[in-house]
């Protein structure tokens, strides 16, 4: 199994940036799907989730400015986002818990090598 993450990079203050993650391998079931963020010298921390049930869950930090949503098949997930801050640069990683086909039916959880986002001012 593995998560495969595009987009990122940099942007000025207020403006936007995308991040895709699509999973790919023997997945019999994908239960949650989002990202996480680690910015130097802090704790990683939630950005958003999704579920299988589209309920969403978000960092407050960035409530009303990124949107978590699912491209197409269930095995990819877009995290838009919009009014960036400085405070947002930081290493954005992929996250998803599922079960893996042919295994006893346990959610595991699979991380994605992580993207460099950085805002300036």
């Amino acid at each position: 199994v593995q998560l495969q993450a595009s987009g990122g990079g940099s942007a000025q203050a207020g403006g936007s940036l995308r991040l895709s993650c699509a999973a790919s391998g023997e997945i019999f079931e994908i239960n949650v799907m989002g990202w996480y963020r680690q910015a130097p010298g802090k704790q990683r921390e939630l950005v958003a989730t999704i579920t299988r049930e589209s309920s969403t869950n978000y960092a407050d930090s960035v409530k009303g400015r990124f949107t978590i949503s699912r491209d197409g098949a269930w095995n990819a997930v877009s995290l838009q986002m919009s009014s960036l801050k400085p405070e947002d640069t930081a290493v954005y990683t992929c996250y998803s818990n599922l079960v893996v086909a042919n295994t006893k039916r346990i959610g595991v959880d699979f991380w994605g090598k992580g993207t460099q986002v950085t805002v300036s001012s």
